[in-house]
């Protein structure tokens, strides 16, 4: 199995995780580019921290910030489950990640290939090398099926109004 793809099997690893906990399906692993080592691995926590920044890639990027003590995390890539959303891929870029391997496309809420675009504009300063698609069948199903299994459950749209 090559490289992207191992690593983003670990990402829907943690995202079944966050589905097991009530969280939206999101993994996020970070690696060290220069040796393909996982740094961490985490997954959505917004209802258990009550906290909207709690996204994987949020958590993950503090995490290291945290570890290594700067808030550059120049040669790491990312791999995380869904497209970024916009504040998201805002961090990724005060973050300075090197490499963005995303499995599952956001038309409603990604800031990366759909909405803002964040990567493109003329005030991004750092925009890393972005792939998308990185088995996006697996990502797209896991959020399928979280969303299905919530709408049974409460009867409820997850639509916000």
């Amino acid at each position: 199995m090559n490289e992207p793809h191992s690593h983003m099997n670990q990402a829907i690893a943690e995202a079944q995780k966050a589905s097991g906990r009530g969280e939206v399906p999101v993994g996020c692993v970070l690696v060290a580019a220069a040796t393909g080592s996982v740094i961490t691995t985490t997954g959505n926590r917004t209802e258990e921290l009550g906290d909207p920044t709690a996204h994987a890639e949020m958590l993950a990027i503090r995490e290291v910030a945290a570890q290594h003590k700067t808030p550059r995390l120049k040669g790491v890539d990312m791999y995380v489950t869904l497209e970024p959303c916009a504040m998201c891929a805002a961090t990724i870029s005060f973050a300075r990640i090197r490499r963005l391997y995303f499995g599952a496309y956001d038309p409603k809420s990604g800031g990366v290939e759909h909405g803002g675009q964040f990567f493109s504009q003329p005030t991004c300063h750092h925009a890393p090398e972005v792939y998308g698609g990185i088995e996006e069948t697996k990502c797209s199903h896991l959020l399928k099926v979280f969303f299905a299994e919530r709408r049974l459950t409460t009867g409820v749209s997850t639509k916000v109004p």
